[in-house]
């Protein structure tokens, strides 16, 4: 019995944190990869020289024109692409009204057109193979908004909009999109060479920000998840035959997730009759409300 051909992941962000041990656990599973960040040489600070098995390419994410280029790079050594990672992003974690126009437009242009970017130079070539796997990193506060996590938690939840939506429509080539939704890991992400903050503060918030800073101190280099583990965890979705649309990592994450349903389903209960009530008197079919568009 032969063994199954090295996949080729396609991992975007991965010069530190998740995406540098996503990198790690999928050589280490013999698959290969090409790795992507804005400065290709802190790849090879983090990764080492590329190999028969690995690619380094830089690749800034914002620039809608790099994305194709770096595609045709990966398939002119590997020959395809069966898994791509969109995990370059960052947060900005300041409270709504101390954040800016420029704020939200860059946070935006990474965590969301970023990855849109990434996901459209590579979809003629999964189309082409009919089959792959995009993995699109969120976060927990893709499903749960907190309080001074406005700009991130909106850009996570378009991201899980975007996924949700995209899954449908490659499903009928053969191509599963997953939506990841991690909780805390240890990683960099809440560090100062990493998190953004607002450039101005409004003395109402002062309390808030000292809040939030000392919630996240507690937690930088403190996290319950491993980021190797987790990128193991990616390569079992990988070999999946039908892999989920969300999943949740961590146990953090699911507790998370588990309330916000809870907390969903409590309020759609408590005001289901208000809801019913806006139906108009007017003959109309329902099957028309739930085409497969909306499932």
């Amino acid at each position: 019995m032969t063994s199954p051909a090295p996949r080729t992941w396609f991992v975007t962000g991965a010069s530190r944190g998740l995406g540098a041990d996503i990198v790690r656990a999928v050589l280490a599973a013999g698959d290969r990869v090409v790795a992507t960040a804005r400065s290709r040489q802190s790849l090879v600070e983090t990764l080492g020289p590329d190999s028969d098995n690995l690619l380094s390419l830089a690749l800034d994410v914002t620039r809608p024109d790099q994305a194709p280029a770096a595609v045709d790079a990966a398939l002119a050594r590997f020959g395809r692409i069966d898994v791509l990672v969109n995990n370059a992003g960052y947060g900005h974690l300041s409270v709504f009204e101390e954040s800016t126009a420029a704020d939200a437009q860059a946070q935006y242009d990474t965590n969301v057109f970023g990855l849109m970017h990434v996901t459209r130079a590579v979809l003629p070539a999964m189309r082409a193979q009919r089959s792959g796997r995009i993995f699109n990193i969120s976060s927990v506060g893709g499903i749960v908004g907190g309080e001074s996590g406005t700009l991130y938690c909106a850009s996570k939840f378009a991201v899980e909009g975007f996924s949700e939506s995209l899954a449908g429509e490659v499903r009928r080539f053969g191509i599963h999109v997953t939506v990841v939704e991690p909780g805390f890991f240890r990683t960099d992400f809440l560090e100062p060479t990493s998190v953004r903050h607002a450039s101005h503060a409004i003395d109402d918030y002062a309390q808030v920000a000292a809040d939030l800073k000392a919630f996240y101190d507690a937690r930088s280099r403190n996290q319950a998840g491993d980021p190797l583990r987790l990128g193991q965890a990616l390569v079992t979705l990988a070999n999946a035959e039908r892999p989920p649309v969300r999943w949740c990592a961590g146990t953090d994450a699911l507790a998370m997730v588990q309330a916000k349903i809870d907390g969903l389903q409590g309020e759609l209960d408590a005001w289901r009759d208000l809801s019913a009530s806006t139906d108009g008197d007017f003959e109309f079919k329902p099957e028309a409300e739930t085409t497969t568009a909306w499932r």
